[in-house]
């Protein structure tokens, strides 16, 4: 149910967007930091590639607090590979690390395909 909210929430930013280039995902970024929840370190952006860090995640820094990272990486986290799929099925996303997980920064790095199969 999560995957399939986060893939739809994908498809619905990409309308909100006016369309579903990497151009388009990174103005969608300002969503995510609305209320200062992120904070983020643009690396790269051209039409191939959209790379950043995040530096500072409010949702690690509460589930943490709580004592329940575990579940803020399934419930937050998790979701980002699907929200990619939904706002371009020729996306894809690579992340090796989380603030979730301990990491100093999430490593997100977006790049569009030529093609993949829908």
């Amino acid at each position: 149910m999560i995957i399939k909210l986060a893939q739809e929430q994908g498809e619905d930013l990409a309308k909100l967007m006016g369309g579903d280039s990497l151009a388009h995902l990174a103005n969608g970024l300002e969503f995510w930091k609305k209320d200062d929840a992120l904070q983020i370190e643009v690396l790269e952006q051209n039409d191939q590639q959209l790379s950043f860090n995040v530096t500072r995640c409010r949702y690690a820094e509460l589930y943490r607090a709580l004592g329940i990272p575990e579940l803020g990486a399934l419930l937050s986290c998790n979701r980002d590979f699907a929200m990619s799929s939904g706002f371009n099925p020729n996306m894809s996303l690579t992340r090796t690390q989380t603030m979730m997980d301990g990491a100093s920064h999430c490593d997100f790095r977006f790049t569009l395909q030529s093609s993949k199969p829908k």
